[in-house]
C-alpha cells in the first residue's frame, strides 16, 4: 500500500472538470485507489463519490493506492495533484 498527503490549493477545490480528470486517470490503474478528506472517503474511480467529498481550497487529502501497480499510480496522482489541483 503507497499513500501521499495533499493540501488543496486550487481556489475551486475539486469541482466536476479536475474532479474527472481524476476519475479518468485512476481507472487506468488496477490498483484500488481512495481519497479521503473531512473523515468521508471515496473511491477514486467514481466521479460522484470524489465530488461527494466536498474537497474545497485549503482541505488536507489523502490518497491511497494498493495493488500491483500501485508505485506507478501512486506517482501519477501524485503528479496530477500538484499540477492541477
Amino acid at each position: 500500500m503507497k499513500q501521499f498527503n495533499y493540501t488543496i490549493t486550487d481556489e475551486l477545490g475539486i469541482h466536476a472538470r479536475p474532479g474527472g480528470e481524476l476519475v479518468k486517470l485512476a481507472k487506468q490503474f488496477s490498483s484500488t485507489i481512495k481519497v479521503d478528506c473531512n473523515g468521508k472517503s471515496a473511491d477514486a474511480k467514481r466521479l460522484i463519490a470524489v465530488m461527494s467529498l466536498g474537497a474545497k481550497q485549503g482541505h488536507a487529502i489523502s490518497i491511497t493506492c494498493e495493488g500491483e501497480d500501485e508505485d506507478t499510480a501512486i506517482a501519477k496522482l501524485e503528479e496530477f495533484f500538484k499540477n492541477s489541483l
